[in-house]
């Protein structure tokens, strides 16, 4: 089961300075063959048809965890894409197409169909596919996997960190490349552990430390990149059977963490009255009010 809370994993900064482009091109870290809708996916499958998990719990713990995680992920970039998409257009005649200024963004399907947010689509507008999930249900083959899709991930972000100065995209990107780093060790770790061959030696793949980019080197100034957390109060705590030791690349030590990481409140995203979206008046409002009043049996 998953518990749910009204957070997202860091603040995203509100900047007055719409760029459809750029939101598309983070579109590939959500639906991209190698973005967070895919590693999420991958790990809930995974963790769904994992054989001999009492036997091999540090394994099944570590991708349970990893999961939950990736949530936060997908939650966070499609929470980024709105805010970059805001302000972009305005409400208006709609014989003066107030729709106008985004006609020549190269995927204009969110203003079409999604109300000016995140879809389930890459950054060319191909929509995420079942196909991009392996779980082969070999242990050290899906390990493997793993290790090679978050390192794939790891590629896209930074290109798409030089692909935009976007605040808002910048700021998820390098929180995103940190905290994916954590998942590549871990998963290199899980491999070690497994087969007995150092996987850790071959980081960082690329060979570009993360502390390059502004926005990520902040958060490892601060030890993000060296906490893993099992995302429950009270299961999934033998992964630091497998996150333990040293981070191969400053040798910092590794930390377990029990339950989850403090995010911050959900943004508040404005009406879009040119999208209709949400399609509710003052008038509309006042009505609904009104009956959910009734419905309580509250009085004036």
């Amino acid at each position: 089961m998953f518990k749910r809370m009204e957070e997202i994993m860091i603040e995203i900064p509100d900047v007055e300075k719409p760029d459809a482009n750029a939101a598309a091109a983070v579109q590939e870290l959500l639906g991209g063959k190698f973005g967070e809708m895919s590693t999420l996916n991958n790990y809930l499958f995974q963790s769904f048809n994992f054989r001999s998990k009492e036997k091999l719990r540090p394994f099944y713990d570590l991708v349970m965890s990893i999961t939950a995680e990736e949530l936060g992920h997908v939650e966070l970039v499609s929470h980024a894409i709105g805010k970059i998409y805001q302000g972009g257009t305005k409400p208006g005649d709609p014989d003066k197409t107030p729709l106008e200024s985004i006609k020549d963004a190269r995927f204009s399907y969110p203003f079409l169909a999604g109300g000016q947010g995140a879809m389930p689509f890459d950054s060319m507008g191909n929509p995420w596919t079942g196909a991009n999930v392996f779980n082969s249900g070999n242990l050290v083959e899906d390990l493997l996997h793993n290790f090679f899709l978050e390192v794939g991930a790891r590629t896209h972000k930074m290109k798409v960190y030089e692909l935009t100065d976007h605040p808002a995209a910048r700021a998820v990107v390098g929180f995103l490349l940190v905290r994916g780093g954590v998942h590549v060790v871990a998963y290199a770790k899980a491999l070690e552990v497994a087969t007995g061959v150092n996987v850790t030696k071959l980081i960082p793949i690329p060979s570009l430390d993360n502390r390059k980019f502004n926005e990520a080197r902040k958060y490892e100034e601060k030890g993000v990149h060296t906490k893993l957390y099992t995302w429950s109060d009270n299961d999934f705590g033998t992964i630091d059977q497998i996150w333990k030791g040293t981070h191969p690349e400053d040798g910092s030590p590794l930390e377990v963490i029990a339950g989850v990481p403090k995010g911050v409140p959900i943004p508040e995203a404005p009406a879009v009255d040119e999208e209709f979206a949400p399609g509710i008046s003052a008038e509309d409002f006042k009505a609904i009010a009104k009956r959910l009043k009734q419905a309580g049996n509250i009085s004036e």
